[in-house]
């Protein structure tokens, strides 16, 4: 039987700024990769897509097939590559702008369709790589390039739009919890249908939420919570703007439903 190249490094020299928690959601994915490869997916059966942004850069330190978008269409990207061949297991890299505000359209319609594809997003809740403009998860009053003054918009959860978009995995997970992440990105890998991972990640150029998460985090168990009801509940625990709630991470809603093809 012909083993796997598992080198998943490749020679691109890394840009990300230091201690950016992009570093952290490398590590993950890598063993999660390398844990699919070796209960037996073929290295070349798996391909990452990327749009543009601090987050998309990843797929230039990721020896995959790949393929690099635009920003806001990463998604629409990668369901094309699925539809010409289901065999392909596909995994999608975007940051919360290029989600969440560009290409929020093509997240919604992918969930509700349930294409079995992954998308893990990389959350700062900032535009880093245009130096901190405001996105649709940055908080109230988030003084960035493009508030100065402060945001005078709510942000939205995309775990909440998500549910109500119809996904069938629906999952948050911190940058720094690299173990933790690692296994909630191999269950959206390996789950039949839509996969979303909000990732929480700091970006310590614009936006350091480090030590904020870092006390706020905690796993909630791994049991799935099928319930909708339940799911919604423990999303709830965490209001973007509520400064003293706990936040919760870990798979919150997890179902079976035919998938598009």
């Amino acid at each position: 039987m012909k083993k796997n190249n598992l080198k998943l490094e490749t020679n691109y020299v890394n840009t990300w700024c230091p201690g950016c928690g992009n570093f952290g959601i490398l590590m993950a994915f890598k063993q999660a990769i390398t844990s699919l490869i070796n209960k037996g997916t073929p290295k070349e059966n798996i391909v990452i897509v990327s749009g543009i942004g601090c987050a998309s850069k990843i797929v230039d330190y990721l020896n995959l097939n790949s393929f690099c978008s635009l920003h806001g269409r990463p998604i629409a990207t990668a369901e094309g590559i699925k539809i010409a061949n289901n065999k392909l297991k596909v995994i999608v890299f975007a940051g919360d702008g290029g989600t969440y505000n560009e290409g929020i359209s093509h997240l919604i319609h992918a969930a509700k369709r349930n294409i079995d594809i992954t998308v893990l997003v990389h959350d700062n809740r900032c535009f880093a790589l245009t130096t901190g403009q405001f996105t649709s998860t940055s908080p109230k009053g988030f003084k960035g390039k493009s508030t100065p003054d402060g945001s005078t918009e709510e942000p939205f959860d995309p775990l909440k739009l998500m549910m109500a978009s119809n996904a069938t995995f629906v999952a948050r997970g911190y940058s720094a919890k690299v173990t933790h992440l690692k296994d909630i990105i191999l269950s959206g890998i390996q789950h039949k249908g839509f996969s979303f991972v909000d990732i929480l990640q700091p970006c310590v150029s614009f936006f350091n939420t480090c030590e904020f998460y870092n006390k706020k985090i905690y796993e909630i168990p791994n049991s799935k919570l099928n319930s909708e009801k339940d799911a919604l509940k423990k999303i709830n625990e965490w209001q973007y703007n509520e400064k003293k709630s706990k936040i919760p991470i870990g798979i919150f809603y997890k179902i079976n439903r035919p998938i598009y093809k």
